[in-house]
């Protein structure tokens, strides 16, 4: 007679708002003592069409699979984030098969303590993944289950979501044509569609976290690299100037672009996308095979529609003709108008519309949707960098010759002065010698394109926030695989999803899959043959292994626990240290919090003072960007192949 094996225990969410039942699934790392849980894949938004804005999702069947990821957006192929992150070879880079499709790319996924009811009320920390115009919410990198761990022990649980969206063209196209097609189907602004994105799922979990235990009312929004740029962009929005959604926010090296583009600027890039392509109207646009698509350079990731950002186009927006389905024309604004025409702008549905249940909780929120003071929408920041972002440039610029910089830097700078300051403040001269020139040119790029633009920011952050609410830190901290704190080192040991071989015993390793990024997108939505696959959660013998580490156990384990620790007091409304201090993270294990002229000896403040300032950030971004693209990346425009994954 066999052995019985009773089936894994499933834990179940029965959403009263919502009326479905969520089926999520323990985490590989639950325990009788802590519990983990996971939903996977839950739909938060719906795409009407390419180039329209996304619309909240409430209406599912009675019953709801949250056991599998969902489909993540088309992208082009390119090196993983295993190969740039964490030194993996080609062949040790196992990979995800997640399913690409531009329809249904919007969702998300929730990890939390097991155990929560609606009472719990726990904070909820909302993850926006870099990447450019590739990346996904539900890279196994990502997985929340030893972060909501590691809060469960430190006695301050968080649900963790991480979110899918639309990427590359798919999410920032935009230009004149564009926006008065969208005139037509009377949308207002045009682009920034992978923003809007990010903001209904905000909006979904701020509604409907509550069943699974989170406070959608106490939400800390966190990202990386090009997701930092989006949340800087979120801050300055808008919607975040009438109605905050989140409470707070972590900026970890922000790409940062001084001037955000108008549409017509927008249009160019467009213009010539359409152009290779061959095709003159949106219409065509729209049915162009997604596979060729995520093939060109996204162009501006967000766009002056005089619609998103608070401070853009506003004469222009008031003398805009109201389109016909708004509701309330003419009529005194009121909590009940602004809540109900957020409810056809977020919908695309009048509100008698919407279930009774869902409309109460949408109500419920009224005062949340009417304008605030201008200090209830400026949120406490945490902001820093990593000291070698540049590191990944290192092939694309190893191309330049001295003699070569020279002439670009002179160019762009149009004064001989500036520019001589410039190269010399980074010591780069016809004559610097041959092995120490790649390093001094990635040290301009760094600073050009990452640390000198995050300073300001921090900065204007400080001097914008009443309560002086902005907290910096330096993470110097060398990664485990290559012992550089190269760009978005600080994931491997946020998410403490790759450990070293020290600490491989708990490792979670990446799935056994090729097809991550396939040759052709699977479009077909019948996942009925997929079977679940929880191989990215394997026994720590599999081939995604780190081998020998540069970092010792003790190094990760304290750059680690104070990198988390840290994190999750900031999500508790904390202060996660000293206002007048920065908190470093590293090099060799050091943790903790030092006096603010640290940035002294950590980052090159001599030389942004002398060459950086006088040139101003629109010369010092254009610098950084021409000379971290290679002698010839700036005459690739179509289907030029990406620099590197997390360095776009």
């Amino acid at each position: 007679m066999g052995i019985f094996i009773p089936p894994a225990y499933q834990p179940v969410v029965r959403h009263t708002t919502l009326k479905t039942t969520f089926t999520g699934l323990q985490h590989v790392l639950s325990t009788a003592e802590i519990p983990l849980h996971q939903y996977r894949g839950v739909k938060y938004a719906t795409i009407p069409a390419r180039f329209r804005r996304s619309k909240l999702f409430t209406s599912y069947r009675s019953s709801t699979d949250a056991t599998r990821y969902g489909p993540i957006c088309p992208q082009p192929k390119g090196k993983t984030v295993e190969e740039e992150l964490i030194a993996f070879s080609g062949a040790e880079a196992s990979v995800q098969n997640l399913k690409q499709i531009e329809s249904e790319c919007l969702n998300l996924n929730i990890t939390c303590p097991g155990g929560l009811t609606r009472e719990s009320r726990i904070p909820v920390m909302v993850w926006i993944h870099g990447g450019g115009d590739r990346g996904s919410g539900s890279h196994w990198l990502y997985d929340g289950g030893p972060l909501v761990q590691s809060s469960v022990r430190l006695g301050k649980p968080i649900v963790l979501v991480t979110i899918n969206y639309r990427l590359g063209l798919l999410g920032c196209a935009a230009g004149p044509k564009l926006l008065e097609d969208n005139k037509l189907a009377r949308e207002e602004g045009v682009g920034n569609y992978g923003l809007h994105d990010q903001r209904r799922a905000l909006e979904w979990v701020h509604h409907f976290i509550a069943d699974f235990g989170g406070d959608g009312s106490n939400i800390t929004l966190f990202g990386v690299s090009t997701g930092a740029s989006d949340i800087l962009s979120h801050l300055n929005s808008s919607s975040n100037a009438s109605y905050p959604l989140f409470a707070r926010a972590i900026i970890q090296s922000p790409v940062i672009d001084p001037i955000v583009p108008s549409v017509s600027l927008a249009g160019v890039h467009l213009s010539k996308v359409m152009s290779a392509l061959r095709i003159s109207t949106i219409h065509e646009l729209r049915k162009v095979p997604v596979d060729k698509l995520v093939h060109f350079t996204s162009g501006p990731r967000a766009v002056d529609d005089g619609y998103f950002f608070k401070n853009g186009s506003a004469e222009s927006r008031a003398t805009e003709e109201v389109p016909q389905d708004h509701l309330h024309v003419g009529e005194k604004l009121t909590a009940q108008c602004i809540i109900e025409q957020h409810i056809v702008d977020t919908h695309g549905t009048h509100p008698s519309r919407i279930d009774a249940k869902v409309f109460q909780i949408l109500h419920h929120d009224a005062l949340a949707l009417v304008p605030r003071s201008p200090a209830a929408t400026q949120q406490p920041v945490i902001i820093g960098d990593c000291a070698y972002e540049s590191f990944g440039y290192a092939h694309a610029t190893s191309a330049w010759a001295p003699t070569a910089v020279i002439r670009r830097v002179g160019a762009i700078c149009q004064s001989v002065k500036k520019a001589n300051a410039l190269l010399r403040a980074y010591d780069i001269s016809a004559h610097t010698p041959d092995e120490e020139f790649p390093e001094r040119l990635l040290e301009l790029i760094n600073d050009a394109r990452f640390a000198w633009p995050m300073h300001l920011a921090a900065e204007e952050f400080r001097k914008s926030r009443p309560l002086k609410d902005v907290w910096r830190y330096v993470f110097d901290q060398e990664a485990p695989g290559c012992g550089i704190p190269h760009h978005a080192t600080d994931l491997l040991y946020l998410f403490d999803t790759a450990r070293p071989a020290f600490a491989a015993q708990s490792l979670i390793a990446p799935p056994d899959s090729d097809t991550f990024y396939p040759d052709h997108f699977d479009v077909d939505d019948d996942d009925d043959d997929v079977p679940f696959d929880n191989s990215a959660f394997d026994d720590a013998s599999s081939d995604g292994e780190l081998g020998p580490s540069s970092v010792d156990q003790y190094q990760y384990t304290a750059v680690r626990d104070a990198l988390q620790s840290r994190w999750i007091t900031f999500a508790y409304g904390q202060a996660p240290w000293s206002r007048d201090k920065v908190f470093v993270f590293g090099p060799e294990g050091e943790a903790g919090e030092r006096v603010l002229n640290i940035f002294e000896s950590r980052r090159r403040v001599a030389a942004w003072r002398a060459a950086l300032e006088p040139l101003g950030p629109v010369l010092v971004h254009k610098v950084g960007l021409e000379l971290s693209n290679g002698p010839s990346g700036g005459a690739q425009f179509v289907q030029r192949q990406q620099l590197q994954q997390y360095f776009s």
